[in-house]
């Protein structure tokens, strides 16, 4: 068995930090094999796929900095991102409507073209991931983690000043 982040932990670690561990084991490999697969089915990278599927979410266009909240990463990461995008044609930055000054990024008709037949296979592989777990325990799972996700929401709210 390969190690992972769970090798660490020990009878003695309390469940939460096992259960935190648990989670980031999974999304780490499913992630891990998702980013390879992009590489190899299309030559893309994950960054640029999350970015294309952010605008195909909002046809209208986002700001660069709403990406990279949406995205949670860097500006500068946006930016790069984005102007390997353009290169290829698969974005354009267009004038705000609303302020001049600022560039809303777009998908163009390749983009969307292109992002359409990726998303159809990564949905795919992540449900062929994802196939030895029965649909009951998903519908669980989603539901523990949205309430977990609740909890974390309520939380970060309550620490506001």
């Amino acid at each position: 068995m390969q190690l992972d982040l769970e090798s660490r932990l020990t009878n003695d670690h309390h469940q939460s930090l096992k259960l935190w561990l648990r989670m980031l084991s999974c999304t780490t490999k499913i992630e891990a094999e998702i980013r390879s697969r992009l590489r190899a089915e299309f030559g893309i990278t994950l960054p640029r796929f999350d970015l294309m599927a952010q605008l195909e979410r909002h046809p209208e266009g986002l700001r660069m900095g709403e990406l990279s909240k949406r995205m949670m990463v860097t500006g500068g990461n946006v930016t790069g991102i984005t102007d390997q995008l353009e290169q290829e044609n698969l974005v354009v930055r267009v004038p705000d409507p609303k302020d001049g000054r600022a560039f809303s990024v777009k998908l163009t008709a390749a983009g969307r073209k292109a992002f359409a037949q990726m998303a159809e296979v990564h949905e795919s592989w992540v449900a062929e991931l994802l196939q030895e777990i029965s649909q009951e325990d998903k519908g669980q799972l989603i539901e523990l983690l949205s309430q977990m996700k609740g909890h974390l929401y309520a939380r970060e709210q309550k620490d506001k000043p």
